[in-house]
């Protein structure tokens, strides 16, 4: 038993890994991963294009796919659910032993659909259909775009992961387009107990750029210094205050009859970016019962060796005081979602368009083009 078990076992917390690679796959390395404890996997498009740009375990699927399909996006595709279905393989034996409860393994729509409506409706429903086991969860962004998606899925019992959460604000709007989705599952008969979802809520971004904002104000306001490095925790216990109260209410106990599922709570970027902040700054802070935590694998090595697994998520009074202050010292943090939003989806396309040029050049290098 290591601390992943005792986190999960203890704390009800769920250990998943935040990276994917075909070598894990091929050298046993995630098997590794699960027999320490991880109960699932996560994975975006930056980390699929840094996967696939380092060394040649590839090329040879991607000379075939591309020599099949004639253009290098096919070809992107059909490496990336190779990896995704190799891992759900992997999971699906703790899928089935926890009833349903963890084991899952994500895939996200292309980038450049987060603001197109109709375009994540087909893609995400394209995934399911095309990878059709019951521990896989379709990525979609909690873009204003991506909430009547994610509605849609849901009442078509489909599992999506809900991505890029950066308030409290959106993730109320995420949590009643799953609860809208799934009355409209069981309204037209359909079995919500089969549906699974996670909300990933991003936490050490939210310090990043709020720390930048507190800096400006910090040497002329002793206030400001003092809370550096408070705000995401700070928001993910909010987030964690609505769950709970979200997943009580007598609404979701007319869905709870019916079988359906809480839509957990998942924390992400959880590595911590500020080297002067605690390596799991970001784990020990946020444990707590139903909540998923996604890491990547240097954050896990750092928690098998000294994680704690107490109960810390529920300091709420601290929490809206860490709000408070930061409102009283002129930061919008409306503003900093808004900003994280516009970042991270830039972001992954910027990635997917990279992992793009470089598969062209690829196919030019092993004589395809």
């Amino acid at each position: 038993m290591t601390r992943l078990h005792d986190l999960y076992e203890q704390a009800g917390q769920s250990p998943w890994v935040d990276n994917l690679k075909r070598s894990w796959l091929t050298g046993g390395h995630l098997a590794e991963l699960i027999a320490e404890g991880v109960r699932g996997l996560t994975s975006n498009p930056t980390i699929m294009a840094k996967a696939i740009e380092e060394g040649d375990d590839y090329d040879e699927q991607f000379k075939e796919s591309y020599r099949k399909h004639g253009n290098v996006i096919d070809a992107y595709w059909d490496l990336v659910v190779d990896d995704v279905e190799g891992a759900l393989g992997a999971f699906r034996p703790l899928y089935d032993e926890s009833g349903g409860g963890d084991g899952f393994v994500s895939i996200e729509v292309a980038p450049n659909l987060a603001r197109d409506t109709a375009g994540t409706i087909e893609a995400a429903r394209r995934l399911h259909e095309r990878i059709d086991e019951p521990n896989v969860l379709v990525k979609i962004p909690a873009t204003k775009e991506g909430l009547p998606a994610i509605e849609q899925m849901i009442a078509e019992g489909r599992s999506i992961n809900v991505t890029l959460i950066f308030s409290i604000e959106r993730y109320e709007e995420v949590i009643e387009a799953y609860l809208s989705g799934l009355e409209r599952l069981v309204a037209e008969g359909g079995d919500p107990s089969h549906v699974a979802s996670v909300a990933s809520f991003f936490v050490s971004r939210v310090d990043t750029e709020t720390d930048r904002r507190l800096g400006a104000v910090a040497e002329e306001r002793e206030d400001a210094k003092r809370l550096l490095g408070k705000a995401a925790v700070a928001q993910a216990r909010l987030a964690y205050e609505l769950f709970a109260r979200r997943f009580a209410d007598e609404r979701w106990q007319a869905l709870a009859a019916k079988g359906a599922r809480p839509q957990r709570p998942l924390w992400a970027s959880t590595s911590t970016k500020n080297p002067e902040y605690p390596d799991l700054a970001y784990v020990d802070t946020l444990v707590g019962p139903s909540t998923v935590n996604t890491m990547p694998e240097q954050t896990i090595e750092a928690f098998l060796d000294h994680g704690q697994v107490g109960r810390s998520v529920d300091d709420f009074e601290g929490a809206h005081g860490v709000m408070a202050g930061l409102a009283e010292v002129g930061v919008d943090m409306g503003d900093v979602a808004r900003t994280l939003e516009a970042e991270g989806v830039t972001s992954f396309e910027k990635s997917f368009d990279e992992v793009a040029e470089r598969l062209e050049a690829k196919a030019a290098q092993l004589g395809e083009r």
